[in-house]
C-alpha cells in the first residue's frame, strides 16, 4: 500500500504544479480574481494533501495498519472533493460547486485524525 499512496502523492503533485501553472499563464486575464483565487486555493490545496500522501506512504511502510491507510484515502477522497469542486467553481462559475468544498475539508480533517491516531497507536 506505501507505493500504492507514494504513486498518488507524487500524481497529485504533478496535478497540482500543472494547476498552478496553467491559473499563472492561462487563466491569470481570463477570470475574474476571485475566481482565480478560488483556483490557486484548490491547488495549494492539492499540493498541501499531495506531501500528506507521500507522508502516508512513509506511515504504511513504518506502521501498517488501517488508521494510517484510512489517513491516505481521506486525503485522496478530499483532494477529489475540496480541490476539485474549487477548480470546476473558478472554471465554469457554477457558484453551487461551493457546497461540495467543506465535504472535502472534512474529508482532509479526518484524513490527519486517522494519521494521527495511527501513529500514535504504533508509538506506544
Amino acid at each position: 500500500m506505501d507505493r500504492f499512496f507514494a504513486v498518488a502523492g507524487a500524481a497529485s503533485a504533478f496535478i497540482a504544479v500543472a494547476a498552478g501553472a496553467f491559473g499563472a499563464h492561462a487563466l491569470r486575464h481570463r477570470i475574474a480574481a476571485d475566481l482565480m483565487s478560488v483556483f490557486e486555493t484548490g491547488a495549494r490545496y492539492q499540493m498541501y494533501h499531495a506531501l500528506a500522501l507521500l507522508l502516508v506512504a512513509w506511515g504504511t511502510a513504518r506502521w501498517s495498519n488501517g488508521a494510517i491507510e484510512l489517513a491516505g484515502w481521506c486525503f485522496i477522497a478530499g483532494t477529489l472533493l475540496f480541490s476539485g469542486s474549487l477548480y470546476v467553481l473558478a472554471l465554469s462559475g457554477m457558484r453551487w460547486m461551493g457546497a461540495v468544498t467543506p465535504l472535502g475539508g472534512l474529508a482532509f480533517l479526518l484524513g490527519w485524525l486517522s494519521f494521527a491516531w495511527g501513529a500514535w497507536q504504533k508509538g506506544s
